[in-house]
């Protein structure tokens, strides 16, 4: 946990009826922080896509407490549905279901599906139990993550007030909950097009993997098709610092230490998961990142917003493994990367 005070009964409370009266809460999940409005009441919604600048065709994900009732949120749920919610949930997998018809389409850009998750953190579920009892029971909060678009999603309460500065003063809640477990965001698994003979598909790699889902279903889940739903986090672009950012390979990587290629008077930083060369021209700084992928993972977002703040003029990333274990984090530093390249 942070060193803030985790929050309180009263603090929950207080951001429950925010949520009720059609406002803005931060919050934490064990992923990434979400920014969360009633994710039935469009106008809400509509102010998160204003306050993070979020295309409108662009869909959030609806945030559930562990008894909610699915069937209130979705249609057609199938039996894969309900076997991975018994593995993963409460946990970061998120599923793409048919939209019930009182859901508004506000929550999922204008799609006839939703994306339904239920997180792990205690802060979160005491949140959305709150909130649902005040909603006579069927309380759900549309929370992507509490950053602007395309931005480095947060992994900390600081990094939130840090993001959203008129938010937070004009009475936004931004509800403690210590660093995020994870850290990068969920898994996305479309279960949405299962009657028509396509799925599962996986959307966003994240913590759960397809081996885990397989273990589960009994088969991988294909890869995105031409057809497949969009969802949270899926652009070529997005989860980028300020500072450019390039993914360098190894052969690369070892040309710049010892300064050829570096632009004359550039100051670069490597984010580096191996061993720190002995000897390395004294304009590149080396930061060191664990080489185990779920450690990397709870790091990566943090650590490029502490480095964004340094004034230097580049961050470099070695290149991690093209190994199933590494999928997620390839996923969040390779869109990061894509913003600084020319279209």
């Amino acid at each position: 946990m942070s060193q803030a005070r985790a929050a309180s009964d009263q603090d929950i409370e207080h951001a429950a009826q925010v949520l009720l009266r059609g406002g803005l809460v931060a919050f934490p999940t064990e992923t990434v922080y979400g920014l969360g409005a009633d994710a039935e009441d469009p106008r809400a919604v509509a102010r998160i896509y204003a306050a993070k600048g979020r295309p409108s065709n662009h869909p959030v994900i609806v945030h559930v407490a562990p008894e909610a009732d699915l069937d209130y949120w979705t249609r057609d749920v199938p039996a894969q549905a309900r076997a991975l919610i018994d593995a993963f949930w409460p946990g970061p997998l998120t599923l793409i279901l048919k939209r019930a018809p009182h859901v508004d389409a506000a929550v999922s850009g204008g799609q006839d599906s939703v994306g339904v998750r239920c997180p792990a953190h205690p802060v979160a579920q005491r949140l959305l139990r709150v909130f649902a009892a005040l909603k006579g029971g069927h309380g759900g909060v549309a929370g992507p993550s509490a950053n602007r678009f395309g931005h480095v999603s947060p992994t900390r309460a600081e990094h939130v007030l840090a993001e959203f500065p008129e938010q937070v003063a004009a009475g936004m809640p931004v509800l403690q909950g210590g660093p995020a477990e994870v850290g990068i965001e969920s898994t996305i698994l479309d279960l949405s097009r299962l009657q028509e003979g396509v799925g599962p598909v996986l959307l966003r790699p994240g913590h759960i993997r397809p081996e885990d889902i397989a273990r589960v279903l009994g088969r991988l889940p294909s890869a995105p098709d031409a057809a497949a739903p969009r969802a949270s986090g899926t652009l070529k672009a997005h989860y980028a610092p300020s500072t450019p950012l390039e993914l360098v390979d190894r052969a690369t990587l070892e040309a710049l230490v010892v300064g050829v290629g570096l632009p004359a008077g550039s100051r670069c930083v490597v984010i580096g998961y191996t061993p720190r060369p002995l000897e390395m021209d004294p304009a590149l700084t080396w930061q060191p990142v664990s080489a185990d992928p779920a450690q990397y993972a709870h790091a990566i977002y943090s650590l490029m917003r502490e480095l964004d703040g340094r004034g230097y003029t580049k961050i470099l990333v070695e290149a991690p493994p093209r190994t199933p274990e590494w999928d997620a984090v390839n996923d969040r530093i390779g869109r990061a990367a894509a913003a600084f390249r020319p279209a």
